[in-house]
């Protein structure tokens, strides 16, 4: 049994497979948005403002005035803090004043609540373990693990390093990563790969790993309208994500990529396995793809705008004397499939036609009916894979 000065942690690819705890991010809510851990909720002990100022009280006047600053913030917000933590990993909200016991803990100075406190990984796990973490399992998450537990939260743990144990397990994981046979859908802008690949899913769970999914980003010039991009950090702790969760049919379809997905770099035991993979090919006709792009682009509120700032960059590459304000200039017209139309065939067909140049396919699919072909798709799958005798297990 743990004893009062000693607070149990648990390594950082022992939480990840704990499908039952409660993770209490306590970074910055910056911090938190760049990246966190799968499910992990922010509760931050200080924002954004608060942080700052405590770096450079450290850095410029002393640790100790530092100190001061942050004890005073916690004893102004930690009822609610720990109030807010409570909410979120469904506790009762502590009875009595949670200030009189962190003053207590802290005395006289607020590095005091983790003084002749060790930190020892735990022999068992709780039910229902609350996990607390910040950078690097420092004074933000050690003195909250302290307090809890003082208030007869014995759940509580520490994350063992911190985020950036998490996002050293990630790089490994990611490096470390063996990925099955790969089956690759290509094909030109809008004949509906995307929506392919998910329907694929839908219909074979555990078969795709979606790139553009994770990324948050169609991987074109275009491709963040109308969504929310995430960082490398965000995009790549996804996609160790879906590793973890594995590959039941012992195969892969991926969306035919660049190495780069936006802005978002394809890690590399990825990129390997895409670009060796099957080339599968999708066609449909312009007018599908059209209506696929136009629905695509157009979807959502505020997605006009986004591309009325993007349009410019694509009339410079096709020419500023010939193609200034075309495209814009259709845009406010209203008239989008003229728009689009031009897009494809000025714009991306002939990028596309350059990097598949030279490149083999072995099937070739309509996808004008994405669930149709998906089907279609996933019983070519089968039928090779049990030619060469290694048919796909279907997955449940």
């Amino acid at each position: 049994m743990q004893t009062a000065s000693t607070i149990p942690s648990i390594d950082a690819a022992s939480a990840l497979r704990c499908v039952t705890a409660r993770t209490i991010d306590l970074r910055s809510p910056s911090e938190y948005a760049e990246d966190h851990l799968p499910g992990a909720v922010n509760h931050p002990l200080f924002g954004d403002a608060e942080r700052e100022l405590i770096g450079t009280l450290y850095k410029q006047v002393s640790p100790d005035a530092a100190y001061k600053q942050a004890a005073l913030l916690v004893d102004e917000g930690v009822g609610d803090l720990v109030s807010g933590i409570a909410e979120a990993v469904g506790r009762p909200k502590p009875e009595g004043e949670v200030e009189a016991v962190a003053r207590a803990i802290t005395g006289e100075s607020f590095d005091a609540i983790t003084r002749g406190v060790e930190v020892s990984p735990a022999t068992t796990l709780p039910e229902r373990p609350v996990i607390v973490h910040c950078w690097r399992a420092g004074l933000r998450s050690l003195s909250m693990a302290v307090l809890l537990r003082a208030l007869g939260w014995e759940e509580v743990l520490i994350l063992e390093g911190g985020y950036k144990a998490y996002r050293r397990h990630v790089i490994d994981s990611l490096e470390a990563a063996s990925l099955p046979e790969a089956f690759v859908l290509r094909g030109l802008t809008g004949v509906g790969k995307t929506l392919v690949l998910r329907e694929l899913e839908e219909l074979r769970p555990g078969w795709t790993l979606d790139l553009e999914g994770h990324a948050r980003h169609r991987s074109s010039i275009l491709g963040m309208v109308g969504l929310e991009p995430v960082g490398q950090k965000a995009f790549e702790g996804d996609i160790a994500a879906r590793l973890r969760a594995g590959f039941p049919s012992d195969l892969v379809v991926y969306e035919g990529e660049s190495r780069k997905v936006g802005d978002r770099i394809v890690p590399a035991e990825i990129w390997g396995s895409l670009t060796s993979g099957t080339n599968l090919k999708l066609k449909t006709s312009v007018e599908r793809r059209v209506e696929a792009l136009r629905e695509d682009y157009l979807a959502s509120e505020g997605s006009r705008g986004a591309l009325l700032e993007q349009l410019p960059f694509i009339e410079q590459r096709l020419g500023p004397v010939k193609w200034k304000g075309v495209l814009t200039g259709l845009l406010n017209a209203d008239r989008i499939d003229e728009l689009v139309e031009a897009l494809l065939e000025h714009y991306y067909d002939p990028l596309y036609s350059h990097s598949d140049k030279g490149r083999e396919h072995e099937a070739t699919f309509d996808s004008t009916d994405p669930a149709a072909c998906a089907g279609a798709i996933a019983a070519w799958i089968e039928a090779a894979k049990a030619r060469r005798g290694s048919a796909p297990r279907r997955s449940s």
